[in-house]
């Protein structure tokens, strides 16, 4: 099994190769890709080689235009064997590993809820994750589940808000100020735990410290969008965007740098958990 961090990396690598050859949200996919690869590998209870497994955790991935990030960890995973460039650029449940088709922000939490409460009353020892965009946390649906996930107590849900402070209008602080999110969250009834998004270990952590308690959980992730690429980092121009010859070979560059190296893990079991 990889190693979060070479996971990560590899996914980059990835939507990097896809974004030569296509239009692509590049920031948004690659600010969350060190999240999606902690939660696979460390996360939910998983199996890559039966990714329709009844007793896998649910993944939901609320901030839909980064789907080519969630596409990638999957290749890596060998999930989706298909081109990238040939699946649509919001999820699809018709992808192999895709467990809801996202299209409208700030629906997905909604959905993760309907899909935790119908867990419990089925009795199934499942949890549900919900990643979020933090810009679509503007959107009132994402508080309405929030309070409806705090008064059904679902301890079986948990949030990943990509705070990487950054929507397509600019920064979310001016578009609409987020602060205090935490403070907010916590208003709702949620617990509440903060990392670095790009720590895999503190990620990790923190996400140990949220699995077990009374109510639904969120980690406020915090991330730097276009994470990976130099010249897309906290760059609102690289919201969505094609990269040209030149910078596709300094993108990789970066990316295959002696700091991106990462160790191999070796897993004798199939689910992760």
């Amino acid at each position: 099994m990889l190693h979060p961090d070479e996971l990560a990396r590899r996914a980059r690598r990835r939507v990097v190769e896809l974004a030569a050859r296509k239009a692509v949200h590049l920031g948004a996919a690659l600010s969350m890709t060190d999240l999606l690869a902690v939660l696979y590998t460390r996360g939910l209870r998983y199996r890559p080689d039966r990714p329709d497994w009844t007793d896998r955790d649910l993944l939901v991935l609320s901030k839909g235009h980064g789907a080519y990030g969630l596409y990638a960890v999957l290749a890596e995973l060998g999930v989706i064997t298909t081109d990238l460039a040939t699946l649509p650029g919001h999820p699809s449940d018709a992808v192999p590993g895709i467990e809801a088709a996202t299209g409208a922000l700030g629906h997905g939490l909604s959905l993760g809820c309907g899909m935790a409460l119908g867990a419990r009353l089925a009795g199934r020892d499942q949890r549900v994750v919900v990643v979020t965009g933090d810009g679509e946390l503007d959107e009132g649906s994402n508080w309405e589940a929030a309070q409806f996930a705090a008064h059904h107590r679902l301890g079986n849900l948990l949030a990943v808000v990509d705070r990487n402070r950054l929507q397509q209008e600019g920064d979310t602080e001016t578009v609409s100020a987020l602060e205090p999110l935490a403070d907010k969250w916590r208003a709702f009834g949620w617990r509440v735990a903060e990392a670095d998004g790009h720590d895999t270990g503190a990620v990790t952590d923190a996400l140990a410290v949220l699995r077990d308690g009374d109510g639904p959980a969120v980690l406020l992730a915090h991330t730097v969008k276009g994470k990976g690429v130099p010249f897309a980092e906290g760059d609102p121009a690289w919201h969505m965007g094609e990269l040209d010859a030149a910078q596709r070979r300094t993108a990789l560059a970066a990316l295959d740098g002696p700091a991106a190296t990462a160790p191999v893990l070796a897993s004798a079991r199939g689910e992760l958990s």
